[in-house]
């Protein structure tokens, strides 16, 4: 993926230093406070050493088939302070075999802020965090300048839903739940994304009094957590694919301080919020300010969507290579008021390995954190951009047809059976009429 150069930046470097098997601790610890007016984040000083000091994250990865091996994946992290904007950018990374793990496996990418989960989500009962790991994720955040109580997002359980009406699939949800935010608080972490939950087919009010009730619960068994709403979609009966929804969930939270919402740029779009053109983006935006606020606003998950415009499908796609398109995120990381907030990506990086299974590429990943960071101060008018924008469109122009085609199909279907229960219906009404 092609990247735009910027004489501007100044690019911090880390190597991994292997001897004897351990990551070597060296690293630079200079530090500079970036921009009082715009910046809260302490970075790396610019004219340090601090480039030929710190470790360089890269490692050979494993595929998934035997005896295979993914490419290595080499990405420099751009220190923030030599960006134009203050944008923490990153991507969902894994914590397999501890979440120590996820701090060396977000700097080997180049992201600035990462995501990760802190235990297992296919399962409801997991030991607690490790000594060794809980210290080994601090420190190394300390060692490569990661802010864990600003820059990374745990992401919640799917198999966990507050909205759970009944009482003992309730309570264990809110075990798991609260088990997560305590994880969080050994970690260091303040901030702690989730799905809302799902109906279960009852009044949508009622699960988000369920929701609501839930977090307070949790708030009064913790300390220093916020509970991060992510928004939907919009399929079925979950919870979460309106700013209204959002809004009626923290308003029966009963610490404020303690809930907040991430933007999912992919949900949002699927949901009705439209961000395509600079217009399309202000009017979103300025609709969850004045509905949910945006003090409220923590975090973003950064997806473009293979889905069209309100479809109410989640389906992420490749940034730049769906119907959101490089416009909606060129808008994104040049938003003034979206600084000094985690922005992760959860792109897909599946590919098809030699031997014909799949295997993770994150080496997309760490091209995508490149790309996002190449928009910050670029002019979309130029020829630049829109050759970047066109290239990326012809790359995801087969998935999108075949989404599309599945929309539009769905669609002609449920009009033919409106059609026919309408045309049922008038004929019972013309029969009934005639036996008066």
């Amino acid at each position: 993926m092609p990247r735009p150069s910027r004489s501007s930046q100044r690019v911090v470097k880390r190597e991994e230093d292997e001897k004897d098997g351990a990551t070597a601790s060296k690293g630079s610890k200079a530090t500079q406070s970036v921009s009082a007016a715009k910046r809260k984040a302490e970075e790396p000083e610019p004219d340090s050493d601090y480039k030929s000091q710190a470790s360089k994250a890269v490692k050979k990865r494993k595929a998934q088939g035997k005896g295979d091996e993914e490419a290595m994946v080499s990405a420099e992290r751009t220190a923030v302070s030599c960006l134009g904007r203050a944008m923490y950018i990153g991507a969902h990374v894994s914590a397999a075999g501890g979440v120590q793990n996820a701090v060396s496996n977000a700097v080997q990418i180049g992201a600035n802020s990462f995501a990760l989960f802190l235990k297992s989500q296919r399962k409801w009962n997991n030991p607690p965090i490790t000594a060794d790991a809980k210290n080994g994720f601090i420190s190394q955040c300390k060692e490569h300048h990661y802010r864990a109580n600003d820059h990374v997002l745990p992401h919640g359980s799917y198999l966990v839903n507050l909205a759970q009406a009944d009482k003992d699939k309730a309570r264990q949800a809110y075990d798991s739940f609260v088990d997560d935010l305590g994880r969080c608080e050994q970690l260091g972490i303040k901030l702690y994304n989730f799905h809302p939950g799902s109906t279960g087919g009852d009044a949508k009010a009622a699960a988000i009094k369920r929701i609501a009730a839930q977090l307070n619960k949790a708030h009064k068994a913790t300390k220093t957590v916020v509970t991060v709403l992510e928004n939907m979609a919009g399929s079925g009966n979950v919870v979460g694919s309106t700013w209204e929804d959002l809004r009626d969930i923290i308003a029966l939270v009963d610490d404020k301080t303690r809930v907040g919402v991430c933007i999912d740029t992919c949900h949002a779009f699927a949901a009705g919020y439209d961000l395509r053109t600079p217009e399309a983006f202000k009017k979103t935006v300025d609709s969850f300010n004045e509905i949910v606020g945006a003090k409220y606003l923590k975090a973003f998950h950064l997806n473009d969507s293979k889905a069209p415009f309100n479809s109410n499908r989640d389906l992420h796609a490749n940034i730049g290579t769906g119907f959101l398109g490089l416009r909606a995120f060129h808008s994104l990381v040049n938003h003034e008021e979206f600084q000094n907030k985690p922005m992760v990506l959860e792109t897909p990086i599946d590919r098809k390995g030699a031997d014909g299974k799949t295997v993770e590429d994150k080496q997309v990943w760490a091209d995508e954190i490149k790309l996002l960071e190449s928009l910050i101060d670029m002019d979309p008018d130029t020829k630049e951009f829109a050759e970047l924008e066109r290239e990326l469109q012809a790359k995801g122009a087969d998935e999108r047809k075949k989404i599309q085609d599945q929309v539009d199909k769905k669609s002609k279907s449920a009009s033919k059976k409106g059609k026919a229960t309408s045309k049922k219906a008038k004929k019972e009404a013309t029969s009934d009429d005639e036996s008066e």
